[in-house]
């Protein structure tokens, strides 16, 4: 078993997007894959790390035919459990050889990037991804941002002096993330360099949660009312440029060319 699986085997996965600071990063996310969907006739989905199901599932029951992999079988069996019409498969986001080259016109990766921490490897998702995409599909990336993670757990949390002792921390304070950390952290420089290499447009780059995750007991502290306006807010500024860096979580909306 690898450190992933052993992670994902005791972190509730089933409950991160359902609290209410990952709960703006899910309904961010779902109200950008509707304005590309309705812009599909009969799409068909691959949810690309698809965890335990948020997002496959909840689609699924709005009639969309979907198609999930993930790697880890706890969450899978999870997924599987959910009795939906998910068609949902073991695999790896870097070799997606069971499914034919432009088999999909919607393609999620929301969970792979997460945990890749070379640039090669998060290349091979971004291509496998492609390959998989029909001509003028559209490819959804999530990404964990790099400013959230200095700014909570390096001084927030006090871990600043021994990161850069450690060398976690680079001089400009890039995270330096190796496989043991499990999570890696990119700027937006790092996500465009990935888009160029693999050869993808970008329709738009959004701050998939904001201010959320550093807000969190405020967010549990407001009344329902409150809540809304919060998630209103969120929606109406987070494609402004100057948040995407400190978000938690940015989602990078990408298109196959169509010739």
């Amino acid at each position: 078993m690898t450190e992933l699986e052993k992670y994902y085997n005791k972190f509730n996965e089933e409950k991160r997007l359902t609290r209410r600071h990952g709960n703006v990063e899910y309904v961010t996310s779902m109200k950008y894959i509707h304005k590309y969907l309705e812009q599909m006739e009969k799409p068909a989905i691959l949810d690309v790390g698809a965890g335990t199901g948020r997002y496959s599932v909840a689609l699924a029951e709005e009639g969309y035919d979907v198609t999930a992999v993930e790697l880890v079988k706890y969450n899978l069996g999870i997924l599987k459990a959910k009795k939906s019409s998910v068609k949902a498969y073991q695999g790896n986001a870097m070799k997606l050889s069971r499914f034919a080259n432009e088999s999909f016109d919607l393609v999620l990766v929301f969970g792979p990037m997460y945990h890749l921490y070379t640039f090669e490897d998060k290349l091979k998702v971004l291509l496998e991804a492609k390959r998989v995409a029909k001509k003028g599909g559209v490819i959804a990336v999530a990404y964990c941002m790099n400013e959230f993670s200095v700014i909570t757990h390096a001084f927030k949390e006090n871990f600043a002096k021994q990161s850069v002792k450690d060398g976690k921390l680079s001089k400009d304070f890039h995270c330096q993330t190796t496989k043991e950390d499990l999570y890696s952290y990119v700027r937006i420089e790092d996500i465009n360099a990935l888009q160029d290499a693999a050869g993808l447009q970008r329709e738009q780059i959004v701050a998939a949660d904001g201010a959320a995750n550093y807000i969190r007991p405020v967010l549990n502290a407001m009344d329902e009312e409150t809540y809304q306006l919060f998630i209103d807010y969120h929606l109406a500024i987070c494609e402004r440029p100057e948040l995407l860096g400190a978000s938690a979580h940015t989602l990078d909306i990408l298109r196959k060319e169509s010739v």
